[in-house]
């Protein structure tokens, strides 16, 4: 990439951002970032569990089958899925702990049956 990004440059992601502020502020305040590597695109993070992913992928119009699961060091469970919204790509993505993390903080102790 030789062309020097400007500001400007990364207008298409900002203007969805402003966009969902407008139509969904009432939804769970994610991490967001936007890259001069990506100049399109739009990333909302969650990372306080995998229950506020629904209600983001349902507003962004993503359907259930379009989600991937993914799991990180074995204690970590992400959520991922993109979509179109106001000429950017939205990338969401969850992260929330796994179900053995979960079941061993309750004093099940997680693990196989």
């Amino acid at each position: 990439m030789n062309e020097r990004l400007t500001l400007a440059g990364l207008s298409v992601p900002m203007r969805a951002l402003r966009t969902l502020a407008a139509e969904y502020g009432d939804l769970p305040a994610p991490a967001v970032g936007v890259s001069t590597i990506y100049p399109e695109r739009l990333e909302l993070s969650l990372h306080k569990g995998l229950g506020e992913f629904d209600v983001w992928r349902a507003a962004l119009g993503i359907g259930p089958e379009q989600v991937e699961f993914g799991e990180q060091a074995g204690d970590v469970w992400t959520l991922q899925a993109s979509a179109l919204y106001a000429g950017a790509e939205v990338r969401l993505i969850a992260y929330g702990p796994a179900l053995d993390s979960v079941l061993a903080s309750t004093g099940d102790g997680g693990g196989d049956a």
